[in-house]
């Protein structure tokens, strides 16, 4: 880790971690007033200075790895960093939802055939406030994206939910969970929780370490396959976690297919049944326990290529379509 003396520093370390144009894009004032809440009069003040903004999230999340490091409180500045960065998680959750709700009034006004002021007056409200909430959505999720970066170097892991998906306005990489995957491919709702790029799955025990080994094998995977999705079995350390840092580092989507706990002994191969139904195009299974043995059967029954890799000597013993 990397020991800084200032704020300057920090910021300076931390700069190219994020493109500059998603923060001039998220942080741009495109409407004349803002309304963020239904009970406030609109304000015409300008958004926060996009660097300035850029500058904060990383001194924020960073500067606690800075004072904690070569001290015996080291091993805990990764969980506090979690916690800022899911704080601008949650905040952009919460503005999402009340974006929702404030876009289905919307368009239950825009239907009402009304050519009253009043009605006029209310839409015009409407249609601020629904604008509001999306311009304060892309800014705080552009905070929290830069955040989540800073963690990510500092940690050497992506930072992921506990629950939930982490979409954004101005990245492409995109860690999704697995009910909202499903839910849209269903309903065909918004494309930031169903990418549809052609689905690639990796599972692996959670004692896998062979980092390099996975990381050029998926590699090679992308230079085939550039849109594709990478979906993992959500496990916080081994083949899965590797997997989740490469799909960061690349700016690749990432599903994350967690147990249904409520399913008992049976999740686990119930989760397997699922990936197989999503029909991807190619899986890398790394060695691990009976349920990687059962993934890679049904996979292989279903005709998908497979790389499995083994823990003696990480020899492919079936090697995917190149």
């Amino acid at each position: 880790m990397t020991r800084l003396d200032s704020f300057a520093d920090l910021a300076e370390h931390y700069a190219s971690l994020t493109s500059a144009d998603a923060f001039a894009g998220a942080f741009g004032s495109e409407i004349a007033s803002s309304q963020l809440s239904i009970h406030d009069e609109p304000s015409a003040e300008d958004m926060p200075d996009a660097d300035d903004a850029r500058i904060v999230a990383a001194q924020v999340t960073g500067e606690i790895f800075n004072l904690f490091s070569d001290t015996r409180l080291a091993t805990i500045a990764p969980r506090i960093a979690w916690g800022i960065v899911n704080s601008f998680h949650k905040v952009a959750q919460q503005l999402s939802r009340q974006e929702d709700d404030a876009a289905r009034e919307l368009g239950e006004l825009a239907r009402v055939l009304d050519p009253s002021e009043i009605h006029a007056v209310k839409l015009e409200e409407a249609q601020r406030f629904c604008q509001s909430l999306h311009e304060a959505i892309a800014g705080i999720e552009a905070m929290r994206d830069h955040a989540a970066e800073v963690y990510r170097v500092e940690c050497g892991r992506p930072w992921s939910a506990t629950t939930g998906s982490r979409t954004s306005r101005t990245l492409t990489a995109s860690q999704i969970d697995a009910r909202d995957f499903l839910a849209a491919r269903a309903s065909q709702k918004r494309e930031a929780h169903a990418p549809s790029g052609p689905v690639i799955v990796v599972s692996g025990g959670a004692d896998w370490t062979a980092h390099e080994a996975l990381w050029d094998r998926l590699d090679a995977i992308k230079s085939r396959i550039p849109t594709m999705t990478l979906v993992t079995t959500a496990q916080h350390k081994g083949a899965d976690a590797i997997a989740a840092a490469w799909a960061a580092a690349r700016a690749v989507p990432l599903v994350a297919f967690r147990l249904n706990r409520q399913l008992g002994n049976r999740a686990a191969f119930e989760r397997n049944r699922s990936l197989e139904r999503l029909q991807p195009v190619e899986a890398v299974i790394c060695e691990g326990s009976g349920i990687q043995i059962n993934l890679a059967q049904g996979l292989r029954a279903a005709g998908v290529p497979l790389t499995i890799f083994k823990h003696e000597d990480f020899a492919i013993r079936d090697q995917a379509h190149a």
